[in-house]
């Protein structure tokens, strides 16, 4: 923007920073050893218990009305002390002789009448004003406070050579409160300042203005009036005060504040500065009073780059609007602002006009207040903000002679753009426009200039972007917060998008092309919005991750998790979620492959392991052991009974009754068989299972009629399960007749894993060998005859 569109104070000094930092800081800051605010608490007197390493103290708004040694002395490292808004009478400055370094004493708005002096040389600001004063409270010690930059002051007379003690002082800010300054007839009193930047006069703000005062500055950069009630007659004694005060080159703002004053009057005003240095001229809380005719107006040349005036109340209801509208049109100046004002105060200037910059905030403009108007062909930025604007369609007309424009902000009114079959006509020249803060939907992207640059569209009604759009290839920066937009818009529509700002909206499930589309983005803002943390917004999360924070703004802070509740509050950085239960495909797969392996095994069971018969042996066994739990203590007390149950196939009973028993038994072999043995009544398993724990071993006579037997296997599923329960070696196996390993079933595994150790007796067929065989079967027994013997003698 160019210079002379900056703020107008813009030589604010040191003594401005300084005030507005310790306000800030008291303000905001907790109460702790180096700042204590005890501010509005009734206080009569200085507390007792202020910390002794305070450096900035507030005891403002209070009801103090004495200020002693002792209360502050032993605040050694104090800065900066407030007690404005008390009740103090009388001040001696020796109290301070023990804070060498106090740089900001506030003791405005008390009731001093009287000071005595000592020499404070710390002081950089110092205000005694809005005080009960008589004469300037001037003492000669504050000339040797060469550091102060402000000094506030109260007088009711004053006298040329007051402040003669600080004349070689080079002040920047001097403020001088004549609220009680007693008017002496037509006598002129002077007062002469010989240095300050700033000079700020206060006045009594009911009464006629009648200060008849000479005063004159040195090198004064900024003047300030408050509290100005003008009529047309005593108008000319307030350009009486200003002519010596502006006569110097160096005046350049000139500020008015609080002012009621006639139509003539300000016009008056208006002329005498017009041939002034004065190039900034800024008028606030303005009220016309009496009437408002036609004034003559001389626009020679000028110094005044700007006027500014800032809520304009009219107390006239019958006047002539041309008036009005002449006096501000015809100015020759390059800035005018009139914000606040109820009224029209402005219309197309008659002819070529100077002015580039127009701010009419707040005010009651339509939209046809620059309809067709030529003269504007310098203006280079117009602020039409808070107005009465209602169709986008004319304020886009209105733009049309305006080849200058550059920058429009028309926010805060009441836009709409509803026309579907006709399209916006603006000045190819905007390059910045504000609609913020209006009713315009999505149509409004067919009523943009072609090559704005800035788009400000926040605080609208907009629900999505056309991706029709082809004007606004230059567009760099777009500013789309609180709408109701539910995706983020790509960069194919806007090809030199630098700057995104679109937090506040209805963004659920962020797309992820947007970063690969928008390949020039240098800012997004795109937090506070609904995230639905889901694995849609994955691919988002990783691609925002991986840019720079400088890039991202208010990232991570902002982005947060609105669904599921589980996750309501997360971070997006602190969200994840696995792989798996975000490929869909990959789950499937996943799914498919588990069950694939899971029905293959559950077949390779059944076929070759005879799962189903496995599954009826536990629950068989269960079943038992079940009931065994549930027997008398006593009955499950027992010894062994049996030396040897015997298993084997009924087709094989002539070999086992002929052969192998009687050659057993002959031994006192106790034999258990299962014709003899099973108890009626309890089944067959149960038998099975009671014949094999009571026996010392279990004998299996193994054939291929064993292999085909299925109470066989039973048999010798329960043998071997207490092999491995007991831990004892409790099986011997007899090959009675050869038995082929394919041929045994594939639910028979412990059966072939037992044969393939060849731990069993093989049945020989030749007489001679039979001895031996005999032979090793009783010495199976014979080992633990003696112990099996001692058991049942214990018991017995």
């Amino acid at each position: 923007m160019p210079k002379d569109k900056e703020p107008i104070f813009k030589n604010f000094n040191f003594v401005c920073v300084m005030a507005l930092i310790v306000g800030i800081k008291i303000q905001f800051s907790e109460e702790s050893e180096f700042t204590v605010d005890r501010s509005k608490r009734g206080l009569t007197q200085v507390p007792k218990d202020l910390p002794p390493k305070t450096t900035v103290l507030d005891m403002s708004q209070n009801h103090i009305s004495e200020l002693q040694f002792s209360d502050i002395n032993f605040l050694s490292g104090l800065e900066v002390l407030i007690l404005s808004h008390n009740r103090i009478q009388q001040l001696n400055f020796s109290v301070f002789r023990f804070n060498q370094d106090l740089e900001y004493l506030d003791l405005s708005y008390n009731q001093l009448w009287t000071i005595s002096c000592h020499p404070v040389v710390s002081l950089k600001h110092l205000d005694l004003s809005f005080n009960n004063f008589d004469t300037l409270p001037i003492c000669k010690e504050f000339g040797n406070s060469i550091q102060l930059d402000f000094l506030g002051l109260s007088a009711t007379k004053l006298q040329q050579l007051d402040l003669l003690p600080i004349a070689h002082l080079h002040l920047s800010y001097i403020l001088l409160d004549l609220n009680g300054y007693a008017v002496k007839g037509n006598e002129i009193e002077s007062l002469r300042i010989l240095n300050t930047k700033k000079l700020h006069l206060v006045f009594h703000p009911n009464s006629l203005f009648s200060v008849q005062l000479n005063i004159s500055v040195n090198k004064l950069e900024c003047l300030e009036l408050t509290n100005l009630k003008l009529n047309d007659e005593n108008c000319e004694v307030l350009i009486n005060v200003l002519s010596e005060l502006t006569r110097g080159p160096s005046l350049l703002n000139f500020t008015l504040n609080h002012v009621e004053t006639t139509w003539k009057c300000l016009v008056t005003i208006f002329q005498f500065l017009w041939p002034k240095p004065v190039e900034y001229l800024n008028i606030y809380n303005l009220t016309i009073i009496e009437n408002i005719r036609k004034e003559y107006f001389t626009y020679s040349k000028t110094a005044l780059k700007s006027l500014k005036i800032e809520h304009i109340t009219n107390r006239v209801f019958l006047f002539s609007q041309n008036v009005l509208y002449t006096v501000f049109s015809e100015m020759n100046i390059l800035m005018l602002t009139i914000s606040d004002t109820p009224f029209i105060h402005m219309l197309c200037p008659q002819k070529p006009s100077t002015f580039k910059f127009l701010n009419f905030t707040h005010n009651v403009f339509t939209d046809s207040i620059f309809e067709n108007c030529s003269t504007l062909d310098r203006l280079e930025t117009l602020i039409l903000q808070k107005n009465g604007l209602k169709d986008l369609f004319k304020v886009g007309l209105m733009t049309k002679d305006m080849p200058s424009l550059e920058i429009l902000d028309v926010s805060w009114n009441s836009l709409e753009f509803n026309r579907r079959e006709e399209n916006c006509t603006w000045v190819e020249s905007i390059v910045v426009l504000n609609l913020s803060s209006n009713i315009l939907s999505d149509s409004v992207f067919r009523c943009v200039p072609p090559r704005v640059t800035v788009l400000d569209l926040h605080n609208n009604r907009i629900k999505n972007i056309p991706k029709q759009i082809t004007k606004l290839e230059a567009l760099q920066e777009l500013n789309i917060a609180f709408n109701y937009l539910t995706d983020l818009p790509g960069c194919g529509t806007f090809t030199s998008l630098s700057a995104l700002i679109i937090d506040h909206n209805s963004i659920s499930h962020p797309s992820t092309d947007f970063f690969s589309s928008c390949q020039r983005i240098r800012s997004i803002k795109a937090g506070n919005n609904p995230f639905q943390c889901s694995c849609e917004l994955r691919e988002f999360i990783k691609n925002i991750g991986q840019i720079s924070s400088e890039v991202v703004e208010d990232w991570p802070g902002s982005y947060k998790c609105a669904y599921p509740e589980s996750y309501k509050g997360t971070q997006l950085q602190n969200f994840h979620m696995s792989q798996l239960s975000c490929n869909t495909t990959l789950l499937v797969v996943t799914i498919g492959v588990t069950m694939l392996v899971l029905v293959v095994t559950v077949t390779f069971l059944c076929m070759y392991m005879d799962l189903p018969w496995y599954l009826r042996m536990v629950c068989q066994w269960t079943q038992t052991q079940h009931r065994a739990r549930n027997t008398p203590l006593e009955e499950l007390q027992r010894n062994l009974q049996f030396h040897a149950f015997i298993s084997y196939s009924e087709h094989d009973s002539a070999w086992v009754k002929n052969e192998l028993v009687p050659c057993l038994e002959k031994e006192d072999i106790r034999i258990c068989l299962h014709e003899r043995n099973f108890v009626p009544g309890k089944s067959i398993i149960e038998n099975i299972i009671n014949c094999i724990e009571k026996s010392y071993k279990s004998i299996f006579v193994l054939s291929p009629n064993f292999v085909q037997s299925e109470w066989c296997h039973y048999e010798l599923y329960f043998a071997h399960h207490k092999l491995f329960h007991e831990g004892s070696d409790n099986l011997i196996l007899i090959l009675l007749e050869p038995i082929s390993q394919n041929s045994i079933p594939s639910k028979y595994h412990k059966l072939k894993a037992l044969m393939a150790k060849r731990t069993y007796l093989e049945w020989p067929t030749e007489k001679s060998k039979r001895g031996l065989f005999w032979a090793n079967i009783r010495a199976a027994f014979n080992i633990k005859l003696a112990l099996v013997t001692e058991n049942n003698d214990v018991n017995t």
